[in-house]
């Protein structure tokens, strides 16, 4: 939407018109979303700092001076918001940040509900391509894992300007406007926030590789992975992790690295104790996922277990972030119950 385009409804929003105030938000509200969850790890967050952000807007439209779009001063708000929220919750964790890798299986490991743990992204509420003609980043692959939980490592006031800059294309100026502060005290941000995220990954995205790989590839590896889980088949999958692989299962705080404690889970857990499986194929966080269903002994319905993002290095996978949970099925759009 143009700035021109955006006048009348602006000076009808200031007079109280909800549906002109609702036509300029509807074409920005989900890259505001996606931009909330990369500040907070959360889409549950995200959600609540969206809505704060909105009736901010709201009600201080009248300062709205026109001097930028409706879209600069809308992300003014939400990274304010987001900031608050921050302030007020902490970070958010994954297993890795709590602690190292265990060696062999833990049996009936207990969930840590005191930690707020990220949570996956759907990538179907991702807007497409980049969010401006300068972003260094495209929408999925700044919602990548270890992108938003890297962010999560930095102060809020870095996590807020490398978004901004990075991802949606901002100015170090404009930057400074939307955060009350200086240009140099935004570009001294931007280089730790910067120095940070390239220590932690130090590698290219892994858009580009999966677009090497072909869609018939990436279907055959997703397909095998869940066909292995349902069969209880641990050659069919160990066939298809990198040595390196990894297995994390929030809020589980275990969590595995390597091809032998790895295949050592698998084996005395998900395979062989859970239950029988079912799934279906989704995609989160720029990456293929699957949704698992588990039916128990004793039980006739498969019930929402967990959403499984599978992060590929080449033709394998290099990591599994299993987040356990029923709650995060229904912004998939997926049931919790199969019949």
């Amino acid at each position: 939407m143009s700035e021109v385009s955006e006048l009348p409804d602006v000076a009808c929003a200031r007079a109280g018109d909800d549906a002109a105030f609702g036509r300029l938000v509807a074409p920005l509200r989900r890259e505001l979303h996606a931009h909330c969850y990369r500040m907070l790890g959360s889409a549950h967050d995200a959600d609540d700092a969206l809505q704060d952000a909105l009736l901010r807007a709201w009600r201080g439209l009248a300062r709205f001076e026109g001097r930028g779009s409706v879209r600069s001063w809308l992300y003014t708000v939400a990274t304010r918001t987001c900031l608050d929220l921050i302030e007020a919750r902490g970070r958010r964790a994954l297993p890795m940040d709590l602690g190292p890798a265990s060696e062999r299986a833990v049996i009936g490991g207990a969930v840590r509900t005191e930690i707020a743990w990220l949570g996956p992204y759907p990538d179907a509420e991702l807007p497409e391509g980049a969010a401006h003609p300068d972003a260094r980043y495209e929408q999925r692959e700044a919602v990548e894992l270890a992108f938003v939980a890297t962010l999560q490592h930095l102060p809020g006031n870095q996590r807020a300007a490398l978004l901004l800059f990075e991802v949606l294309g901002f100015s170090a100026a404009e930057i400074a406007d939307a955060m009350d502060t200086s240009v140099a005290s935004v570009n001294s941000a931007l280089q730790r926030a910067r120095a940070i995220v390239h220590a932690k990954i130090p590698a290219p995205s892994r858009q580009r590789a999966l677009h090497k790989i072909g869609d018939a590839r990436l279907r055959e590896i997703v397909t095998g992975y869940a066909t292995a889980l349902e069969r209880g088949d641990a050659d069919a999958l160990v066939a298809l992790l990198t040595e390196d692989v990894t297995w994390s299962m929030p809020p589980i705080p275990h969590w595995y690295h390597g091809i032998e404690a790895v295949t050592d889970f698998a084996v005395r857990v998900p395979l062989a104790t859970c239950g029988s499986w079912r799934h279906r194929h989704v995609s989160a966080n720029g990456r293929p996922a699957v949704a698992c269903y588990l039916r128990r002994d004793g039980t006739d319905e498969h019930r929402a277990w967990s959403i499984n993002v599978l992060t590929l290095r080449g033709d394998r996978i290099g990591e599994i972030t299993s987040f356990l949970g029923g709650e995060h099925f229904a912004r998939f759009g997926l049931p919790t119950v199969l019949g």
